[in-house]
């Protein structure tokens, strides 16, 4: 009897132990091992970081680092730690940046050259015999091209020379080494947000998930317009969704840094759009950081604040007010955001979204499934090609898949919808599309402002747009959405029946962020038909998310810096929607169909009007 109500004990503690803060979600810090180096301080620098850290951020789990730049952790301050999170019941793993200099330009290991594999699976072991988990840092690629590595390479690509050069050496440096000193320790890979681009340098979307024991995922966006990168704040949601359907439920979580953002919205917004993509786990680079002064603008109030709000008026929202803050920290802010976002993750389902097909390694039209998600259509991209879908999206990517042309014909002989891009249109037109409709890709652009949907007014976008020009046969296809320019005009959105189903080409400006400079008539009449297959769509301006959940439940959010009417548009079946956390209710209007000939979807649908306030978000339920 004592035995077992001794291992009761020991059990009822293992719970505790692992038990998570926050209801949806982990929350991870990821220190380096910069940081990890000096914790063998615990009075005059762990421990009063710790507390900072802990006193505004409920924290789950922390990734004890034990390299990067060459700085590899003493295993005394490691174990000093390591005893440090145990004993305050903070799950522990390690962690790993393959980095030889950081700072120029992320240095990598050259994994050809002798020395640099013995140093990799050394570092490993090392890693593997203090944990039973560790992850890899963004710098698990390379790009050397040295003088040994150019003739190691031969006559591959550096593409396909690198993926292979990676593969091997995760293998072989990495997880055998790991395994055979720890035979229970689980590697993870991070993947980093520049998903487009991996395979250049090594990074393997098809063979590395299968190789590790799980992935994780970058979800850093920063700044769009100031970072090189360029990233869309979507980004920070489609990438974990993308790699969830890369490796269903193996998908570890997203990972956040609080660099790039020079306001506390982008910062939160990161966060909170991570947790709408239904992550596991969100870790928070790094530690350092964690405890530094928030310096950056207050620029707009989450979840109906006034525009502009003090910090001790954000500390109002939050569960920690009783506690004495001694410091404005980004651990604070994330505490912040987290709450949000558990609160509304205890909302809503899973997510859905329009189907979009990108083969592994493929290229075109980079990134653009999140310049779509930013005027309001939901993604859901896969590796896969999704036949069972009833309509999808197809951008330049899928010039990739040698049979795609023929897997377009099934689709719309079955009477399904296929929407391309003209991207994938130029790529294809010498190979079997003019088979659909003989809609040519010229070599001629035109320079647009006003638009026009189908026999509708005319509205104008804020300032000229550089579209392509298409050639088609009047009345073998139609002009769905028009550009104008004085007297003439060119489709935006085109539409060509074949078979049973309908194809859609969608023509993409030049500068992909036009997109957002499109007027409402225009960007209604895209969402319209992207979203036919799904109960609701938006109406209204660009910079503003849906994001879909299968319990007929979806987030709406705003990315500008002022208030926006818009309208939610709901198949005929529900005729009202509550908004969850202020319980209002809001009674749809019955919406006749146009009766116009170009008309995708002739059902009623329901209208709503609803006004989001800068940089908020609120949840939905239909009913």
């Amino acid at each position: 009897m004592k035995k077992l109500f001794l291992t009761s004990v020991l059990f009822s503690l293992s719970i505790y132990i692992f038990a998570q803060n926050y209801e949806n979600f982990k929350v991870s810090v990821y220190c380096r091992a910069y940081e990890v180096a000096k914790m063998a301080d615990t009075i005059n620098y762990l421990k009063p970081r710790w507390d900072i850290i802990s006193n505004q951020l409920k924290v789950d789990k922390v990734y004890l680092e034990t390299h990067r730049d060459l700085l590899i952790v003493d295993q005394q301050t490691l174990d000093i730690a390591k005893e440090f999170f145990t004993k305050r019941n903070i799950e522990i793993a390690g962690g790993i940046t393959y980095t030889v200099s950081e700072p120029n330009r992320f240095q990598t290991f050259c994994y050809q050259n002798e020395s640099d594999r013995k140093k990799v699976k050394e570092i490993a072991e090392f890693t593997a015999k203090n944990f039973d988990e560790f992850i890899l840092d963004d710098f698990f690629f390379t790009n050397c091209k040295t003088n040994d590595a150019i003739k190691d390479k031969g006559e591959k690509s550096w593409t396909q020379y690198r993926m292979d050069l990676m593969a091997e050496a995760g293998k072989n440096l990495v997880l055998d080494p790991a395994k055979k000193v720890n035979p229970n320790v689980k590697v993870i890979i991070k993947y980093p947000n520049w998903y487009e681009h991996f395979q250049g340098l090594g990074f393997d979307l098809n063979r590395g998930p299968k190789l590790f024991d799980g992935i994780y995922s970058g979800t850093e966006t920063r700044n769009a317009r100031t970072s090189a990168q360029h990233l869309q704040p979507y980004l920070s949601y489609n990438i974990i969704r993308y790699f969830e359907n890369i490796t269903p439920g193996n998908n570890g979580g997203g990972w956040v840094d609080p660099f790039g953002s020079s306001n506390n919205d982008r910062y939160e917004e990161q966060l909170c759009l991570t947790a709408f993509a239904r992550a596991k786990e969100i870790t928070l680079f790094s530690f350092a950081q964690m405890t530094d002064t928030i310096s950056m603008n207050m620029r707009a109030a989450w979840q109906g604040n006034a525009t502009s709000f003090s910090y001790d008026e954000m500390m109002g929202h939050t569960g920690y007010t009783n506690q004495k803050i001694t410091k404005k920290t980004t651990a604070r802010m994330a505490g912040h955001a987290f709450e949000l976002a558990d609160k509304t993750m205890s909302l809503v389902g899973e997510p859905l979204g329009i189907a979009s097909y990108k083969p592994h390694h493929s290229t075109g039209e980079d990134y653009l499934q999140n310049y779509l998600g930013m005027i309001g259509l939901p993604m859901n991209q896969l590796p896969y090609f999704p036949a069972d879908e009833k309509l999808i999206l197809l951008t330049e990517q899928a010039k990739f898949d040698s049979d795609i042309v023929d897997k377009i014909k099934k689709q719309l002989v079955d009477g399904k919808t296929v929407v391309i891009t003209a991207g994938l249109l130029r790529e294809l037109q010498n190979k079997g599309i003019n088979q659909i409709a003989e809609i040519k890709y010229t070599d001629r652009k035109a320079v647009v402002q006003d638009f026009v949907a189908g026999r509708g007014e005319i509205q104008s976008a804020e300032s000229p747009i550089i579209i392509q020009q298409l050639q088609y046969l009047t009345n073998d296809s139609w002009e769905i959405v028009s550009g104008l320019h004085g007297t003439n005009g060119w489709p935006l959105l085109h539409e060509a029946d074949y078979g049973k189903g309908r194809l859609y080409v969608l023509v993409i400006p030049d500068n992909f962020a036009d997109l957002y400079k499109l007027p409402n008539n225009a960007l209604n009449k895209i969402r319209g038909v992207l979203c036919n297959e799904l109960p609701v769509s938006l109406e209204g301006p660009a910079n503003i998310a849906l994001y879909l959940y299968n319990d007929s439940t979806f987030i709406v959010q705003s990315f500008l810096d002022k208030n926006s009417d818009m309208a939610i548009v709901t198949s005929k079946e529900y005729s009202v929607i509550t908004d969850l956390n202020s319980k209002e209710t809001f009674n749809g209007e019955i919406r006749k169909p146009s009766g116009s000939w170009t008309e995708l979807n002739k059902q009623e649908k329901n209208s709503y009007t609803i006004t989001l306030k800068p940089h908020s978000f609120k949840v939905f339920k239909m009913e």
